[in-house]
Protein backbone atom coordinates (compact mmCIF):
# COMPACT_ATOMS: atom_id res chain seq x y z
CA UNK A 1 0.00 0.00 0.00
CA UNK A 2 1.18 3.67 -0.63
CA UNK A 3 0.24 5.09 2.18
CA UNK A 4 3.40 4.71 4.47
CA UNK A 5 2.49 7.04 7.55
CA UNK A 6 -0.15 8.89 9.22
CA UNK A 7 1.40 11.39 11.25
CA UNK A 8 -1.53 11.79 14.68
CA UNK A 9 0.93 13.02 17.48
CA UNK A 10 3.22 15.42 18.00
CA UNK A 11 4.47 17.11 21.35
CA UNK A 12 3.79 20.62 20.52
CA UNK A 13 -0.08 20.36 19.07
CA UNK A 14 -3.44 18.90 20.28
CA UNK A 15 -4.08 15.01 19.61
CA UNK A 16 -7.05 15.34 16.75
CA UNK A 17 -10.40 14.54 16.73
CA UNK A 18 -9.83 11.22 14.86
CA UNK A 19 -7.75 12.87 11.56
CA UNK A 20 -4.00 12.58 10.87
CA UNK A 21 -1.77 15.98 10.98
CA UNK A 22 -0.48 14.50 8.07
CA UNK A 23 -0.08 11.45 5.49
CA UNK A 24 2.98 10.13 3.67
CA UNK A 25 3.13 8.10 0.33
CA UNK A 26 5.23 6.24 -2.41
CA UNK A 27 3.85 6.17 -6.13
CA UNK A 28 1.86 7.38 -7.93
CA UNK A 29 -1.58 10.06 -6.73
CA UNK A 30 -4.90 11.69 -8.02
CA UNK A 31 -6.52 14.16 -7.40
CA UNK A 32 -9.93 13.71 -7.38
CA UNK A 33 -12.56 16.73 -7.98
CA UNK A 34 -14.84 17.52 -5.81
CA UNK A 35 -17.90 15.15 -5.00
CA UNK A 36 -21.63 16.61 -4.62
CA UNK A 37 -25.01 15.08 -3.38
CA UNK A 38 -26.27 13.87 -7.24
CA UNK A 39 -27.44 10.56 -7.93
CA UNK A 40 -26.60 8.97 -11.18
CA UNK A 41 -29.13 10.83 -12.87
CA UNK A 42 -27.61 14.31 -11.47
CA UNK A 43 -30.97 14.54 -9.59
CA UNK A 44 -29.94 16.33 -5.87
CA UNK A 45 -30.15 13.91 -3.12
CA UNK A 46 -30.64 14.96 0.95
CA UNK A 47 -31.97 18.40 0.07
CA UNK A 48 -31.86 20.44 3.42
CA UNK A 49 -30.30 17.10 5.23
CA UNK A 50 -26.80 17.53 5.78
CA UNK A 51 -26.18 13.65 6.92
CA UNK A 52 -27.87 12.69 3.67
CA UNK A 53 -26.09 14.63 1.18
CA UNK A 54 -22.70 13.92 3.01
CA UNK A 55 -23.21 9.89 2.64
CA UNK A 56 -24.09 11.00 -0.79
CA UNK A 57 -20.76 12.64 -1.63
CA UNK A 58 -18.93 9.71 -0.14
CA UNK A 59 -20.83 7.05 -2.38
CA UNK A 60 -20.07 9.58 -5.29
CA UNK A 61 -16.77 10.15 -3.95
CA UNK A 62 -16.00 6.05 -3.39
CA UNK A 63 -16.92 4.99 -6.94
CA UNK A 64 -14.36 7.25 -8.39
CA UNK A 65 -11.70 6.03 -5.90
CA UNK A 66 -12.81 2.58 -6.41
CA UNK A 67 -12.70 3.04 -10.49
CA UNK A 68 -8.88 4.35 -9.65
CA UNK A 69 -8.04 1.01 -8.43
CA UNK A 70 -8.32 2.62 -5.06
CA UNK A 71 -10.18 2.13 -2.01
CA UNK A 72 -10.52 4.23 1.41
CA UNK A 73 -7.43 3.24 3.14
CA UNK A 74 -5.71 4.79 0.22
CA UNK A 75 -7.12 8.07 0.69
CA UNK A 76 -4.33 10.44 1.40
CA UNK A 77 -6.54 14.01 2.27
CA UNK A 78 -9.98 15.37 2.15
CA UNK A 79 -10.65 18.93 1.64
CA UNK A 80 -14.40 19.72 2.79
CA UNK A 81 -16.46 22.65 2.05
CA UNK A 82 -19.54 23.45 3.53
CA UNK A 83 -21.91 26.39 3.85
CA UNK A 84 -22.15 26.16 7.96
CA UNK A 85 -19.28 24.67 9.34
CA UNK A 86 -21.23 24.28 13.14
CA UNK A 87 -22.78 21.36 11.67
CA UNK A 88 -19.16 19.74 11.78
CA UNK A 89 -19.85 16.99 13.38
CA UNK A 90 -23.02 15.81 10.92
CA UNK A 91 -19.75 15.40 8.37
CA UNK A 92 -17.62 13.38 11.35
CA UNK A 93 -20.44 10.80 12.29
CA UNK A 94 -21.18 10.11 8.61
CA UNK A 95 -17.66 9.90 7.63
CA UNK A 96 -16.63 7.65 10.39
CA UNK A 97 -20.21 5.28 9.74
CA UNK A 98 -18.46 5.11 6.28
CA UNK A 99 -14.35 4.75 6.60
CA UNK A 100 -14.67 3.00 9.90
CA UNK A 101 -15.07 -0.57 8.18
CA UNK A 102 -12.48 0.08 5.74
CA UNK A 103 -10.30 1.62 8.13
CA UNK A 104 -10.86 -0.40 11.63
CA UNK A 105 -8.71 1.62 14.60
CA UNK A 106 -6.43 3.22 11.84
CA UNK A 107 -7.11 7.17 11.75
CA UNK A 108 -8.80 9.48 9.37
CA UNK A 109 -7.14 10.69 6.51
CA UNK A 110 -5.36 14.27 6.24
CA UNK A 111 -8.44 16.80 6.97
CA UNK A 112 -9.27 20.14 5.98
CA UNK A 113 -12.85 21.46 6.28
CA UNK A 114 -13.67 25.37 4.95
CA UNK A 115 -17.09 27.22 5.38
CA UNK A 116 -18.15 28.78 2.08
CA UNK A 117 -21.04 31.70 0.99
CA UNK A 118 -22.41 28.78 -1.60
CA UNK A 119 -21.80 25.67 -3.39
CA UNK A 120 -22.21 24.48 -6.84
CA UNK A 121 -25.65 25.03 -6.98
CA UNK A 122 -28.43 26.53 -3.87
CA UNK A 123 -29.74 22.83 -2.42
CA UNK A 124 -26.20 21.55 -2.18
CA UNK A 125 -24.48 21.80 1.88
CA UNK A 126 -21.26 19.70 0.91
CA UNK A 127 -18.57 19.02 -0.82
CA UNK A 128 -15.75 16.60 -0.90
CA UNK A 129 -12.25 16.33 -3.07
CA UNK A 130 -9.68 13.77 -2.04
CA UNK A 131 -5.66 13.00 -2.25
CA UNK A 132 -5.61 9.62 -3.46
CA UNK A 133 -2.23 7.43 -3.40
CA UNK A 134 -2.57 4.85 -5.74
CA UNK A 135 -1.80 1.21 -4.89
CA UNK A 136 1.01 0.03 -7.44
CA UNK A 137 -1.23 -2.91 -8.71
CA UNK A 138 -3.55 -0.59 -9.81
CA UNK A 139 -1.08 1.88 -11.40
CA UNK A 140 0.26 -0.51 -13.67
CA UNK A 141 -3.17 -0.82 -15.24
Amino acid sequence: MPVEERLTELPALPNTPGYAHAVTVTGKVAFVSGQIAVDAKGCVVGVDDLGAQTRQALSNLHHVIKNLGADWSDVIKFTWYVLDASEVQTIRDVRDEILRPALGEVHNPASTLVQVAALFGPDFLVEVEAVVAIPAEASDV
